[in-house]
């Protein structure tokens, strides 16, 4: 949605071919055919060369059946595509029009490294042999040398990126969250991630069942007549055998989280939410001190995949939203009996567009949650459901919330607890600002993606939240990591 149309139709048109080459099982025969499809040249449409952007088609192939772009693949769902990144002509420092080149040169003086000469109406940084290290920005008496972060760089809330001494943007797995707000900053459409398409349609053409989950955000994302009984038959007709919607998992999760908290408080400690594995990961890569902090409740996701399973237990269950991070809870946390794959819509929307499926305007009668467990999708949204959870059981607590909405406001939060100078009980982390319902595979702009979820949250019945899951068999799994 941050991106420019043309480059959200190359990455629409590489899922769709893959998904369906996967479909006719041709996939592997037809796979370097993809490239000169999509690109047929005589003449380039967006980079220098017909073979460069087929070089870029076939990296993103690559990413489309969950692989790495290199065959050296260092495990992180989050890539880089070499040679789209390659052409990202931005350098960190440059020296702008209002050098007055003076005769006292002190940006080239402040050099170490030799890296900035005198020309003939201005001085010049040698991209090649800066460092980076700014002094030459700060000696400049005009404030002529600016500072340029190149856009996937600057959208990192925990420094991850870096460059190689090509210039291309290098991913650090050790800090990277997962939160995916690099990809849509890219221009050049340089960054990437594993997809899980080609896995969920081998599972569909397989004898097992077959069960698709979509995050609360959903609602309203497609338009306001686009319901969750939309989704469900749509799925069906794609192939899944059946469908749930997650909002179920975030009444499970604030039910069982309530219990956490309550006892937390009584002990005096601190607690964070766990539903956003973004946030999570920045506690484990960021402030490793803090993972005891971390409630042991597992994510709504979790929650209804367990159920499933605890019900069917040869299950293949694939979760379907917003979130980049949920592909990394799904293969890095480890935890038994999660989601097995997880799809962004684009990624769904190819599945469908592959077997001649679109979503149709529905009665908004189908609901497994309650309108808590729906709001779980928004910043604020989890501290809700667990308070009222704790007022149902009758075992309210006095207790205050930090509402953390976004990278930056978590990691400030965190910073406050190591210190232990938090003064709220809790901090409820969401990385992306207004929380899932901005998540960066979203279908629609958040303004209006709000206003159709407002009115289709309207429409929603007002069960409890412990009533809700009075219709489920809460005992036949566990609610805990471990």
């Amino acid at each position: 949605m941050h991106a420019d149309e043309s480059l959200l139709g190359i990455k629409h048109a590489v899922l769709y071919e893959v998904a369906k080459l996967a479909f006719e099982g041709e996939l592997e025969e037809k796979r370097d055919d993809i490239a000169k499809k999509l690109i047929p040249g005589p003449r380039a449409n967006f980079r220098c060369c017909i073979y460069k952007e087929r070089e870029i088609i076939r990296q993103r192939v690559r990413l489309a059946e969950g692989k790495g772009v290199e065959a050296e693949d260092n495990g992180n769902i989050m890539q880089v595509i070499y040679s789209a990144c390659a052409d990202c002509p931005i350098s960190s420092y440059t020296v702008t029009e209002n050098c007055q080149n003076c005769l006292g040169k002190a940006c080239i003086n402040s050099c170490r490294f030799g890296a900035i000469e005198a020309g003939r109406h201005r001085s010049h940084i040698d991209p090649a042999k800066c460092k980076e290290c700014g002094q030459c920005a700060k000696a400049c008496p005009y404030n002529a040398i600016a500072h340029l972060q190149r856009p996937c760089k600057f959208s990192c809330p925990v420094d991850a990126i870096t460059y190689d001494e090509d210039g291309i943007s290098v991913i650090d797995p050790d800090k990277c969250i997962r939160c995916g707000q690099c990809i849509h900053s890219c221009p050049f459409g340089a960054i990437g991630t594993k997809s899980f398409i080609t896995h969920v349609i081998e599972a569909l053409k397989s004898d097992k069942e077959v069960y698709a989950m979509a995050a609360p955000a959903t609602e309203g994302q497609f338009g306001k007549d686009i319901t969750m009984n939309s989704w469900k038959k749509a799925m069906k007709e794609v192939g899944f055998d059946d469908f749930i919607e997650v909002g179920l998992g975030g009444d499970m999760t604030a039910a069982y989280e309530a219990e956490e908290w309550a006892e937390a408080y009584k002990e005096g400690k601190k607690m964070t939410t766990s539903c956003c594995p973004a946030f999570v990961n920045m506690i484990d890569k960021h402030f490793p001190e803090l993972k005891d902090n971390v409630s042991t409740t597992v994510s709504p996701m979790c929650a209804v995949s367990r159920w499933i399973k605890s019900q069917h237990p040869d299950a293949v269950t694939v979760f379907i939203g917003p979130c980049i991070a949920k592909k990394s809870e799904a293969v890095e946390h480890g935890i038994e009996g999660n989601a097995d794959f997880v799809l962004s819509y684009s990624e769904i929307e190819a599945i469908m567009k592959a077997k001649g499926v679109e979503l149709q305007p529905e009665e908004n009668n189908y609901q497994e949650a309650s309108i808590y467990g729906k709001k779980f999708a928004s910043s604020g949204g989890v501290t809700a459901a667990v308070l009222e959870s704790l007022k149902e059981s009758e075992d309210e607590i006095n207790a205050t919330v930090c509402r953390a909405d976004g990278a930056a406001e978590c990691k400030k939060a965190l910073l406050f607890m190591k210190a232990g100078r938090l003064k709220e009980d809790f901090i409820e982390g969401m990385a992306c600002e207004g929380g899932c319902v901005n998540g960066p595979s979203c279908n629609q702009k958040p303004n209006v993606a709000r206003k159709n979820r407002s009115a289709m949250l309207a429409e929603a019945d007002k069960r409890d939240i412990h009533e809700n899951l009075k219709n489920y068999d809460m005992d036949a799994f566990s609610m805990h990591r471990s």
